[in-house]
């Protein structure tokens, strides 16, 4: 295995992988819900345990949190619990009061949001599987308003939702997006994207959402 990065806690303070950095000290509005799914590949079957540092309460989990998660996660991703019970991924749902950074993002018309979402978390970073699970739970709320407007967000999000995890990664990337739905276009400066995320060693990939009004 590669030699192990910074710990998790830096990891996940950072700029969010593959996202333009965004603040959160102006043109901010208030999360209603929180939706993430959380990938685990590991490099070889590991036993993995993580906890989260929720700025809110806790709605749903699954499998079920209770101090914490402790799974065995294989290369594919496939994880399984004490009892033998397997999953796809972690998912989690809270509600919180943490302001979203819509400074910069994207106005898109609902028709459209299928392909946006294809084409830009492809260029973040997720891979197929995990970009269309993102669409398939997002895609039914957004597609039939006339626009949504939609920032990736990353301080906002991880500093409201800390994660511990053990081993230590290699790679993290968490994608977050906060979206309004729009009666009427709005004008928007465009988020921009470094390069796409680069998968090494042991990498935990998570995206979720929140709807902010």
């Amino acid at each position: 295995m590669k030699k192990r990065k910074n710990a998790v806690s830096a990891l996940v303070f950072a700029v969010l992988i593959g996202v333009v950095l965004c603040g959160c000290d102006e043109n901010t509005e208030e999360g209603v819900t929180a939706k993430p799914v959380i990938y685990l590949y590991p490099e070889e079957k590991t036993d993995v345990s993580i906890t989260l540092d929720y700025s809110g309460e806790l709605t749903v989990t699954y499998p079920d949190y209770a101090d914490g998660w402790n799974v065995t996660a294989y290369p594919d991703g496939t994880l399984f619990d004490a009892d033998g019970n397997e999953y796809s991924y972690l998912f989690w749902e809270g509600v919180s009061d943490t302001e979203y950074d819509f400074s910069k993002g994207f106005c898109v018309a609902g028709k459209d949001t299928a392909d946006f979402l294809r084409q830009t978390l492809a260029a973040i970073g997720l891979t197929p599987k995990e970009y269309n699970e993102f669409i398939v739970y997002w895609l039914p709320k957004m597609q039939n308003h006339p626009y949504n407007l939609i920032s990736f967000q990353t301080g906002c999000y991880t500093e409201a939702a800390r994660l511990e995890i053990a081993p230590e990664p290699d790679s993290v990337l968490r994608v977050f997006m906060a979206w309004e739905p729009l009666e009427e276009p709005q004008e928007i400066e465009p988020q921009t994207f470094p390069e796409t995320f680069q998968r090494e060693g042991f990498t935990v990939v998570e995206w979720g959402g929140a709807q902010v009004s």
